[in-house]
């Protein structure tokens, strides 16, 4: 397998030059581990540096084989959504009055939803099994050049992703923190936090596009 090539708008980010090549010859000379090669770099290629508007932080991709799209929280299309993921559409619906019609988020990701996975692999059926490798470097790279380009809301649901951020220059930025939707926290405040309506009238209020949550 080819080293995937890193996004262009992302490619002059110290961690492809520093820990990239490195990393990937360790995923290559191992098997069993999702997303495909040409996914793990999607968050970036769909939401490039300079369009990022949003950035929703997840944990690793899932799991379970065949799931993991290279988009936190996203389920390929077609594929029903569960779990974490049917908690987030659910909140969509209650907060905007409109549902979403799959379990595929591209449609965010498109929009300046940057949908980030704080680990951008797993071995399958191993959750937080690639956690240590080096994807931390790019995933605090990103942040930062994130938070450095402009005001941005970023969404922080869970201990994880706020903690990804603690560091983070976050003086004019919106900010949303929410436990995680996950089956087992979604009914400690994540439902009824209302947050993709609280985008929307951020975004307003500073002349910007709506995200069309539906999309």
């Amino acid at each position: 397998m080819n080293r995937p090539a890193p996004p262009e708008s992302w490619a002059n980010l110290p961690f492809f030059a520093t820990h990239w090549p490195a990393l990937w010859d360790r995923l290559s000379a191992t098997t069993g581990w999702q997303p495909a090669p040409d996914a793990i770099f999607r968050a970036l290629t769909l939401t490039p540096r300079g369009s990022v508007r949003v950035v929703i932080l997840g944990q690793d991709p899932y799991h379970t084989p065949g799931r993991a799209t290279g988009l936190a929280f996203s389920f390929p299309d077609g594929t029903p959504p569960r779990d974490s993921l049917k908690n987030i559409l659910a909140e969509v619906q209650s907060d905007t009055g409109h549902a979403h019609p799959s379990g595929d988020l591209t449609g965010w990701a498109r929009q300046g939803v940057l949908l980030l996975n704080t680990v951008l692999t797993v071995p399958v059926g191993q959750a937080h099994g690639h956690k240590g490798w080096g994807w931390e470097h790019l995933v605090a790279q990103v942040l930062q050049a994130v938070a450095a380009d402009g005001p941005c809301a970023f969404v922080l649901w869970g201990a994880p992703a706020q903690k990804a951020c603690a560091a983070l220059p976050l003086a004019g930025h919106l900010v949303l923190t929410a436990p995680h939707p996950s089956p087992l926290s979604v009914y400690r405040g994540f439902f009824g936090s209302r947050p993709f309506t609280a985008i929307n009238r951020w975004l307003a209020d500073r002349g910007e596009a709506e995200i069309d949550w539906s999309a």
